[in-house]
């Protein structure tokens, strides 16, 4: 019978180094970058005593073992975020994090266990610096690889062009049909009779037990997704402040979020916030987002009590991540991210 070959046959490196070598062309770029931006490059602990507190992350969980033999439940981070923002309540204005990090349940062309997760923060600024940050790492990422265009799966996306600029209520009705914000009361609490109601309006699958959010996800997937960063990036922007737990309502409405997402060939590249500061409201939200983790999965995370008391003291600030692998692939052309990865994670033959 014969075998996969694995991906350190040299036969198969050698097909998958170009790739490799464009990546660590990118990241010495991008480190670069920031340098010269006056960020400071910082390691966050890859093990913390919460992964992170959105209901649809699933983490890998571990436990260590102190010299008395006393035992302490740990998660891999599914994002640096808790850590980096403790780093901007110590006081550190800008800050940059190359991490690897780490999500269960997500593995194919688009998804791997462990991963790398390009985070920077800015205190002081308005989100919007980050719309115009990540629109210069997609030029730059470009540029770096000597090509002019970005490219998956036969979509293309040109970097150096300014991303268009599109409200998720704008895409739902574009796209869709659907006035989302009716179906959102002025204190954030979402009404799912009635997205249902436009959903199933819409032509898409409505089930009995489909929350809110569900819904939403459904229609951001089926008909707004395919239509995002073709020929240009686009950022999708005012999240409903239901889709975005750690960042603060917008002054302008207080139904949606200061969120963004970043794509380009159709694919998710990065998310933004402008960064909630309220301890007590994002503990409200955390607790929330467990009891629908609980629902669905039947396991919840523990809040990081000691992120809560950091977030009392933090500046106003806004964050993004940016998927580093994903860009990668954009950038080479390349069909499946392990292709792009130096060590895949062992796993079912592709």
């Amino acid at each position: 019978m014969n075998t996969p070959s694995p991906w350190w046959a040299p036969h198969r490196h050698a097909d998958r180094r170009p790739a490799l070598m464009v990546r660590n062309r990118i990241v010495a770029a991008f480190r670069a970058h920031f340098a010269a931006a006056d960020f400071v490059e910082v390691e966050a602990a890859a093990l913390q005593v919460s992964p992170g507190n959105e209901a649809h992350l699933s983490a890998f969980a571990t436990e260590a073992l102190g010299p008395d033999g006393a035992r302490q439940a740990l998660y891999l981070h599914t994002s640096p975020e808790f850590a980096c923002k403790k780093l901007l309540a110590a006081g550190e204005p800008r800050l940059v994090s190359f991490a690897r990090v780490y999500r269960n349940r997500e593995r194919g062309p688009l998804h791997h266990p462990e991963f790398t997760m390009l985070e920077w923060y800015r205190a002081g600024a308005d989100y919007t610096a980050l719309m115009r940050d990540g629109a210069e790492l997609l030029a730059l990422a470009a540029e770096t690889a000597g090509v002019p265009t970005l490219r998956h799966r036969g979509r293309t996306a040109d970097p150096f062009a300014k991303p268009e600029r599109v409200t998720v209520a704008e895409a739902f009705a574009a796209r869709a049909g659907i006035d989302l914000l009716a179906t959102i009361d002025a204190d954030g609490t979402t009404d799912r009779a009635a997205l249902a109601a436009a959903v199933s309006g819409a032509g898409l699958r409505v089930a009995a037990d489909d929350t809110w959010a569900d819904l939403f996800s459904r229609v951001l997937v089926a008909r707004i997704e395919p239509h995002l960063g073709l020929g240009r990036p686009t950022i999708l922007c005012e999240y409903p402040v239901s889709e975005a737990a750690l960042a603060r309502p917008s002054p302008r409405d207080p139904r949606v979020a200061e969120r963004f997402e970043l794509y380009a060939c159709g694919v998710e590249l990065a998310n933004a916030f402008g960064e909630l500061t309220d301890a007590e409201e994002q503990r409200r939200r955390f607790t929330l987002e467990m009891v629908e983790k609980a629902r669905v999965y039947g396991e919840s995370y523990p809040i990081d009590e000691d992120f809560l008391h950091a977030l009392a003291i933090m500046p106003e600030a806004s964050g993004i991540a940016l998927g580093l692998d994903r860009l990668v692939m954009l950038a080479t052309d390349a069909r499946h991210i392990e292709d792009v990865l130096w060590t895949p994670v062992v796993g079912p033959a592709r």
